[in-house]
């Protein structure tokens, strides 16, 4: 009888709590990480390809121009393009020769060598053989990255 005095003082049973939503298992941080990731890179990708249609559809206006507006505002598109897509700290600093192996270094091949420094001296108003082929060429390639 003395065991039963004794059990009848304990606290009565309850169950459990049941399990907390916060914070979350280390599994669902990481699939938050991976989530936003994709998010990141799908914005970034969709500003890319949005600066390129831009440029490609701005670069097709200007071919009604003569060939010195047109060197004059095509230098000045694809100068306004680099800057957006790659920053202004690695393009505003380049110029002449430079700027041409920058543009040529990615996807615009076609300015390569002479025609890109007749493209240059023409948009900057002085003169040279006029090759808008070539330059529609090498601009397109550089808006669209390819070499």
């Amino acid at each position: 009888m003395g065991s039963v005095a004794w059990l009848s003082q304990l606290a009565p049973p309850h169950a459990p709590s049941s399990a907390s939503m916060w914070p979350p298992a280390p599994g669902w941080w990481g699939l938050l990480v991976i989530l936003l990731a994709m998010v990141f890179a799908f914005i970034y990708r969709q500003h890319k390809t949005r600066l390129r249609r831009i440029a490609l559809k701005e670069l097709k206006k200007l071919q009604a121009d003569d060939d010195i507006v047109f060197a004059g505002q095509m230098e000045h598109l694809l100068r306004r393009y680099a800057i957006a897509r790659f920053g202004r700290d690695e393009v505003a600093a380049l110029s002449g020769a430079r700027w041409i192996a920058f543009v040529v270094e990615h996807g615009g091949t076609a300015l390569q060598g002479e025609i890109g420094a007749d493209f240059l001296r023409l948009a900057y108003g002085g003169t040279a053989a006029e090759n808008r082929v070539a330059w529609l060429s090498g601009a397109e390639g550089f808006i669209r990255g390819r070499s």
